[in-house]
């Protein structure tokens, strides 16, 4: 029963790296970060054609780590933004991979200490 609650964490968390593993993407998560773009900016920020940026576009929007928005002036016009909420699977992972190895860092800290420690009384 336990894995049923983590499937879909771990499917969500898939995903999101799979989208994130082309440094293109990644590049366009690090801009949408700063606020909402057009494609047309992403490609010339990116150094990518239109249609590559496209593509990349249409993963992150597939893996749902952005939405497509029409500006309300001009509806042949989107805007992209990144969805915060796709992220939490991938930060709560992340969290448990630091707190593994803060862990192991405090270990072997005070072992070392404890052997210096022991050098000293000798």
């Amino acid at each position: 029963m336990h894995w049923l609650i983590i499937t879909p964490v771990v499917n969500q968390l898939d995903s999101t790296l799979a989208a994130l593993a082309e440094p293109t993407r990644r590049h366009v998560v690090e801009l949408l970060v700063e606020r909402p773009r057009r494609a047309s900016e992403l490609a010339t920020e990116a150094g990518t054609s239109a249609p590559a940026m496209s593509r990349h576009l249409r993963v992150l929007r597939t893996y749902g780590l952005i939405v497509q928005e029409s500006v309300e002036e001009d509806a042949r016009v989107h805007l992209y933004r990144l969805r915060p909420d796709r992220f939490l699977a991938l930060r709560a992972w992340l969290d448990r991979i630091h707190t593994f190895w803060a862990d192991q860092l405090d270990a072997y800290q005070k072992h070392v200490e404890r052997t210096r420690a022991g050098d000293h009384d000798r």
